[in-house]
């Protein structure tokens, strides 16, 4: 079960959980849930008469319905294994990625190269992986030495097109005196990028840019996008290693990121 599977970064999950559950001989079965507490509980309900091995729930919600946990605890008394890819209380294994240190070294990265008002594009609230970010990103910018009342946050919707009206209404304003923005994930980078470029500004020269993930687009754009690699596929390829294996006690895996620095930022005076 994933939120959206239109996003490159489930993509990169997903594919890698079908890569190494076909080396196990297993199948993958994918059900989009688009992140809805009701829809979520439904869907186990119905995969459970289907009588799967082994269940993968991703999201980028924080898991704790209580339909879900019931649809899940009745799965689990039928034989079934369950695996969370994400944030939770509930007592299965779980892989969470470390969303707030990637945010931290991208704030950190970008408050170290000079620039001192910062605009960052995220999700709402009720996303975890986006507000886990978001704090990351102020943790390490105001550990850079970049004063709070420099830092806008604004919400938007966190993909391509989120990104490019998000990023046109900056520019409507003068872009608001930002020397830099930094999308919550790609996917928003890319597309502010493509409207800075739109209304004639230049990346990184007028605006530094930066993105979480490294989805495989993030290398190709123009500029090539800094960016913070998170080990998606990995996490893909856990779950299904916990899918599939045997243990007594609930595994919490938490994997971190990597900062890679491209020809989106460039460090002021």
């Amino acid at each position: 079960m994933a939120d959206d599977l239109t996003t490159p970064s489930m993509g990169m999950v997903v594919a890698a959980m079908e890569r190494e559950a076909r080396t196990a001989g297993a199948f993958v079965t994918v059900s989009s849930t688009m992140a809805a507490s009701e829809r979520q509980s439904q869907t186990v309900r119905v995969l459970r008469s289907l009588r799967p091995r082994a269940l993968v729930l991703t999201s980028s919600r924080y898991l704790d319905d209580e339909r879900l946990a019931k649809e899940l605890a009745a799965y689990e008394r039928e034989g079934g294994r369950v695996v969370i890819v994400g944030h939770t209380d509930l007592t299965y294994d779980s892989i969470n990625l470390d969303n707030h240190g990637a945010g931290h070294s991208m704030g950190v990265f970008v408050a170290e190269s000079g620039h001192r008002r910062v605009v960052i594009l995220t999700g709402g609230q009720e996303m975890r992986n986006m507000a886990e970010r978001t704090d990351g990103f102020v943790a390490g910018l105001r550990a850079g030495g970049v004063a709070e009342r420099d830092i806008r946050i604004i919400r938007c919707k966190v993909d391509r097109q989120g990104g490019f009206e998000a990023a046109r209404a900056l520019v409507a304003e003068g872009t608001a005196g930002a020397q830099a923005v930094l999308a919550s994930n790609d996917a928003v980078a890319i597309g502010a990028m493509s409207a800075f470029r739109e209304a004639g500004l230049s990346v990184p020269e007028d605006i530094s840019v930066t993105g979480i993930d490294d989805i495989p687009l993030a290398g190709d754009v123009t500029p090539r996008l800094t960016t913070v690699a998170l080990p998606l596929a990995q996490s893909g390829v856990e779950a299904i290693r916990f899918a599939l294996g045997d243990a007594q006690a609930p595994r919490r895996l938490i994997l971190a990121g990597r900062l890679v620095v491209r020809d989106s930022t460039r460090a002021r005076p």
